[in-house]
């Protein structure tokens, strides 16, 4: 039995790799491989807002998703899907600096107003982002075919980056978006079988879900609110969000960003309820993983198809983010050869986590507290602060941000209790902190200049 999961997965690794690499479009012109325009035309709302939404739904959120299910119940999967609110946020901004401010990109903003060191800072952070992504992604895949430290699981993610990498190099971002209308489609399709399969149980009801967890701060109300919070930040260092906001018509944009954070924050919630079966049902573990396992080989299946599509989809929004990061927002040589070089590098570089001990890389990574200073930069664009200001919030987000890790926020200013009570009070007041740093050197300014 196991050996004959084992052909099924590799067979559908293969075979959907095979066919995005058939029908993914050859890029020839920069337009064509970094801004997605195919026949003079950029992508419409629809094709925009399914290439958002399924972008973001990589493994790694999925599998976050159902654990949370799992482990508080409903608020657990509405906590996760508040970080979807990020594509609202970020496309009413967006919006604006295109339309009111006349920027081209996130890059040409911070620019323009902060400087080259602080975009080459800025640029840093989204790089390390892009890194994480890699092999934060292909090691769940590897999950699925192997234990860890097994050959399986490594061969796995090296056969799974390596196939994502070659229609990625045949039409970067116009590869990424097209494909990412397929994996929509593949996932409404496979999550629509995993919820038949759950309310056709017998023992899953609207009631149960609802009464599933307890709504309190300390089951999952602090993460519903830290969500929400780091949601006016998040999404502005990630570029294979901000990338999408500038390659289509504003008012197709706003549009494709309202409908993802709608759709988003649906397909989470929905996915969260794998979880929510699993704690009505006493399963242990890995929600996902335990959920198939109780309901055969063709959910195992599903459960393996849904991760390697999200996960593709992510993986190849990245290197068409790694490959622009360089060769256009930081103009070192804006040709598609050097996209595909970049590509490749990223490739590479980020799966050697793999082969190491990846968690020791979690102190380091930069979550979503170390990026809370992103947020008066963005929110408050409109503002034309002293350069100093860029520098006093970014620098206060990742200060409290390395205080959330090492565990050494005071516990005298942490007023809930519970799991991610010291998230959400980090949160709250490195984000009080954050704008104050950002206003004060521009009323000093006004005031005595």
């Amino acid at each position: 039995m196991e050996e004959s999961i084992h052909i099924w997965q590799w067979g559908l690794l293969f075979i959907t790799s095979i066919l995005f690499f058939i029908l993914s479009p050859l890029a020839k012109t920069k337009d064509a491989f970094f801004k997605a325009t195919q026949h003079k035309k950029a992508p419409n709302t629809l094709l925009l807002t399914g290439s958002l939404v399924i972008s973001w739904i990589f493994a790694k959120s999925i599998t976050n998703a159902a654990n949370l299910g799992l482990e508080f119940g409903l608020i657990g999967g509405i906590a996760y899907a508040m970080y979807y609110l990020s594509f609202a946020i970020a496309g009413i901004i967006i919006y604006q600096l295109r339309t009111q401010g006349g920027f081209i990109s996130i890059h040409h903003f911070l620019q323009t107003r902060f400087g080259n060191t602080a975009l080459l800072i800025f640029s840093i952070l989204i790089l390390i982002r892009l890194f994480n992504e890699v092999w934060s992604n292909t090691l769940i895949i590897g999950s699925y075919f192997g234990s860890i430290d097994s050959t399986p699981y490594y061969t796995s993610i090296i056969v799974f980056t390596g196939l994502t990498l070659a229609y990625a190099l045949k039409g970067g971002l116009s590869s990424s978006i097209f494909t990412d209308a397929i994996q929509m489609l593949f996932f409404a399709v496979l999550l629509a079988i995993i919820l038949w399969n759950i309310f056709s149980s017998g023992n899953f009801t609207y009631t149960s879900i609802i009464n599933s967890g307890e709504w309190t701060m300390a089951l999952g109300g602090n993460l519903v609110i830290a969500a929400f919070l780091q949601s006016f930040s998040y999404p502005f260092h990630d570029p294979v969000l901000t990338d999408r906001g500038f390659i289509s018509s504003p008012n197709i944009t706003l549009k494709s960003f309202f409908g993802a954070a709608i759709i988003g924050f649906l397909c989470i919630l929905l996915f969260s309820f794998v979880g929510i079966y699993g704690r009505l049902n006493g399963l242990q573990g890995q929600a996902a993983v335990a959920f198939s396992k109780t309901l055969g080989i063709g959910i195992l299946l599903v459960i393996n198809f849904i991760m390697i599509t999200s996960a593709a989809s992510t993986l190849d929004s990245t290197f068409s983010s790694a490959a622009k990061l360089f060769a256009i927002d930081l103009d070192m040589k804006a040709s598609v050869s050097f996209g595909r070089i970049i590509m490749v590098l990223i490739a590479i570089v980020g799966t050697i986590p793999v082969f190491l001990d990846a968690s020791i890389l979690s102190a380091t990574t930069i979550s979503g507290t170390m990026v809370i200073g992103l947020a008066p930069i963005f929110i408050l664009w409109k503002l034309k602060p002293p350069t100093i200001s860029f520098y006093l919030s970014v620098g206060c987000g990742i200060l409290v941000g390395f205080l959330l890790v090492f565990n050494a926020f005071p516990k005298s200013l942490i007023f809930t209790s519970g799991k991610y009570a010291d998230l959400l009070w980090v949160n709250i007041w490195g984000s009080i902190a954050c704008f104050t740093l950002y206003i004060i050197p521009l009323w000093i300014k006004k005031q005595f200049i």
